[in-house]
């Protein structure tokens, strides 16, 4: 990867690593079905990598409906049975029955606050004024895995009937949605996101 412009160093493993973190970690979203994929993925991150999930992405997607809320939230109990035994069969997903299962609790509990609040959104981007968190880290090893923010967005949506939404988990999704802008200060994308410039 020589020539390339300075980035976070977690992004130097792999060209698929290094795409996302280039055109998409940290930048703000706000989209109701990408804050939903991304509970969803980083949720079935835990205790894997994250290369490993970014390999299987566009199988999830393709697995759970493109993350139409709706759809998934409407699922009965013998449907979803069925749907995670097709999953597992035939999609390139974590196998874990019970983090598959949790995108259907999940959908159901986020189709509720959709109500409550207007858009999933809305209750989310509460956690931080909805206004993205301007971080200055030097170094890599200077990022928190967890904030008393992370926290409370967990224990939020667990009060919400979410699953498989740590505070961990919460702290990795505030930083893919841009909640958080947690490039380092030499990397590239720093100014770009902090500015609020997409591209």
């Amino acid at each position: 990867m020589k020539g390339l412009k300075s980035c976070c160093a977690w992004a130097l493993n792999s060209d698929i690593e290094r795409q996302y973190h280039d055109n998409e970690w940290g930048v703000s979203h706000k989209n109701d079905n990408y804050l939903f994929e991304f509970l969803t993925l980083e949720g079935a991150q835990a205790g894997l990598n994250w290369y490993t999930i970014l390999k299987k992405r566009a199988s999830y997607r393709d697995a759970f409906e493109g993350y139409d809320i709706d759809k998934l939230a409407a699922y009965n109990e013998q449907e979803i049975e069925l749907r995670i035994t097709a999953i597992i069969a035939h999609y390139d997903v974590v196998r874990h029955r019970g983090k598959l299962r949790s995108v259907f609790t999940n959908a159901r509990a986020a189709k509720v606050l959709q109500i409550q609040y207007g858009s999933l959104a809305t209750p989310l981007w509460q956690f931080v004024n909805n206004e993205p968190q301007i971080n200055h880290w030097q170094s890599n090893d200077q990022v928190p895995v967890t904030t008393a923010t992370s926290l409370a967005l967990s224990q939020f949506l667990k009060q919400h009937g979410f699953k498989f939404i740590g505070n961990i988990t919460c702290y990795a999704f505030m930083q893919a949605v841009g909640m958080v802008n947690d490039h380092t200060i030499n990397c590239h994308c720093y100014h770009r996101i902090a500015n609020g410039i997409i591209k």
